[in-house]
């Protein structure tokens, strides 16, 4: 009898051993991805219960994994090679990650992906979008910016050409059609700039696509617009326009003549996103993406500039 309850305690050990481990609340990037990575966890624990139940370790194992060893997962991470990678500013990089021979990533315009990333012995994992256009062959880009005391800036300053990093996904509700709008209205504050970047590309790349795009960027500085090279050849199109909001400057004798007509001082605020509103050549949707305050600000003034609920997606 002692040696059948001492095995019963040995079983019972081994199988709290194998007990999911309930996530850091640093694990979570906080942008509502399904899965996000407690669901993930939910479902493991369920698989743990049953397999623990019927005693049967085999069910611990999930759906046997892609074989191809880059290819997407929202559930799982999976590696990806650092190809190049930019300092664009003093604080933000441009980073090219490989994929196997001409394969593309399998994103649609302005979805995110989520990255996981080790420092001092903990997990993070944040959200961020390629840029690159959704169609690329062999290789996919991210702006990523880095903060002073942010973790996960400390684990992308230490990136190197030929380093590993661990994406999962894709996410994101946003799903672009042409011709689904008469006109788009693209605000973006900082790296907020992300998402605009393949959905702006992807209807300049098709000539059948007729949707007219105002876009208005939002930085401290004209040091710190980013692509700079990108949008001035994307403003080349009929179909587009550039302007930009420029909080930490008030000259517009400092900037080169391109950029004078196109360019405001201060913040954009509701007088603003109201002018913006009423000169769109057709009717406006917009997209809106930067930090929560500047997302929910925008969201108010576009109500206020006569934009319903359903007229704007807040990324």
């Amino acid at each position: 009898m002692m040696g059948e309850r001492e095995e019963d305690d040995d079983n019972e050990e081994a199988w709290l051993q194998l007990r999911p481990k309930e996530p850091l609340p640093s694990q979570c990037c906080g942008s509502g991805c399904s899965p996000c990575v407690f669901d993930l966890y939910h479902q493991d624990l369920a698989r743990w219960e049953a397999a623990r139940a019927s005693k049967d370790r085999s069910l611990l194992h999930g759906p046997e994994s892609q074989s191809c060893p880059s290819k997407l997962n929202p559930k799982t991470f999976v590696a990806f090679c650092i190809s190049a990678m930019d300092r664009l500013t003093k604080d933000t990089y441009r980073v090219r990650f490989a994929l196997p021979g001409n394969s593309q990533l399998g994103l649609q315009p302005g979805q995110h992906l989520i990255l996981r990333g080790i420092v001092d012995d903990l997990e993070i994992q944040r959200a961020y979008t390629p840029i690159s256009p959704a169609n690329a062959e062999g290789y996919f880009e991210v702006l990523i910016k880095c903060y002073q005391m942010g973790l996960m800036s400390r684990y992308v300053e230490s990136w190197r050409a030929g380093a590993i990093a661990f994406w999962r996904g894709p996410f994101g509700d946003f799903f672009y059609k042409p011709n689904q709008y008469g006109e788009l209205l693209m605000l973006a504050a900082g790296t907020g700039l992300a998402p605009m970047v393949p959905i702006l590309q992807s209807i300049t790349d098709n000539e059948n696509d007729e949707t007219f795009v105002t876009l208005v960027g939002c930085f401290k500085t004209f040091e710190s617009i980013y692509l700079k090279t990108f949008l001035q050849d994307q403003a080349r199109f009929w179909n587009v326009r550039t302007f930009f909001v420029l909080s930490q400057e008030s000259s517009p004798e400092r900037l080169p003549w391109s950029y004078q007509e196109k360019t405001r001082f201060g913040r954009l605020g509701q007088d603003l996103i109201k002018e913006l509103v009423s000169c769109c050549r057709r009717k406006p949707f917009a997209l809106v993406c930067g930090s929560a305050e500047f997302t929910k600000d925008i969201a108010r003034c576009l109500l206020c500039a006569g934009l319903t609920e359903d007229s704007y997606f807040l990324f």
